[in-house]
């Protein structure tokens, strides 16, 4: 048997010249295979967002409630300058089932001071609670504030995606891919706002939250748009630190472009 034919038996011979050649070879090979493949994963990677989700921290906010029709706390970071914290439940749920305890000993709680703790979540100018427990709701001041100012900016024709802001403002970091398109689908019916997110030539995005043309909540009737690349038109108001979108659904048009988002 020529050099060339070397037939190797573990327990009985040792590595032959060629069979130890083979694996180098091997060995290099599949490490070569290995780094590139791992410089092509992190290269095609896109950058995670700087949203930023306080998991493990629970943070105590006051501000005064409204829904507009999304559950909201109005926090005043200083005079006359406010934000609007949009409220959310754990898990793929909105926030009501967590206040429908503290409405039936109050009734409406439509301006009332409220003291909320929960886990914060922020993004781009953005900022969400999430809520995970009923008791962690408290009435400060029953006496009513004045409401959210509201100011008409007229008929709007906008392109854009429709997303759940909790996972795309930070809870899911990155909040991208076919998977997260299947999830936003069960947070919006579970109860959280669809958001319509839009960006302008230079790449600045802008967040609307999407209601009927009577101003009410929008959740399963938007569910076949989400993640479409889509052209929405309605009444826009702005809501302060955020904008509304009075939309029929039915009027929606899917475009023919790939998702940017999902």
């Amino acid at each position: 048997m020529g050099d060339k034919d070397e037939f190797y038996i573990g327990y009985v011979d040792s590595v032959g010249k060629n069979t130890r050649k083979s694996i180098k070879v091997f060995v290099l090979g599949a490490l070569g295979t290995l780094i590139l493949g791992a410089f092509l994963f992190g290269f095609f990677q896109r950058p995670a967002s700087n949203s930023s989700f306080d998991f493990d921290t629970a943070t105590k906010v006051s501000g005064v409630y409204h829904e507009m029709p999304y559950p909201m706390l109005r926090v005043a970071l200083e005079k006359d300058v406010h934000k609007n914290i949009l409220l959310l439940g754990f898990g793929k749920f909105g926030a009501n089932p967590y206040l429908k305890d503290i409405c039936k000993k109050e009734g409406t709680l439509e301006g009332m001071q409220l003291t909320i703790e929960g886990n914060l979540i922020y993004y781009n100018g953005k900022t969400l609670l999430q809520i995970d427990d009923s008791q962690k709701i408290s009435l400060t001041n029953s006496s009513k504030k004045n409401p959210i100012s509201k100011e008409a900016l007229g008929k709007k024709i906008l392109e854009g995606e429709i997303v759940d802001p909790k996972c795309y403002f930070g809870v899911m970091k990155p909040g991208y891919g076919k998977i997260h398109r299947s999830c936003a689908s069960l947070c919006i019916s579970g109860g959280i706002p669809p958001v319509l997110v839009t960006s302008d030539e230079n790449a600045i995005s802008d967040y609307f939250l999407l209601t009927d043309l009577k101003g009410n909540p929008l959740h399963k009737d938007i569910l076949p748009y989400i993640g479409q690349p889509s052209q929405l038109q309605g009444e826009v108001e702005k809501l302060e630190d955020w904008h509304v979108l009075r939309i029929d659904v039915t009027e929606i048009e899917k475009l023919n472009k790939e998702s940017s988002i999902y």
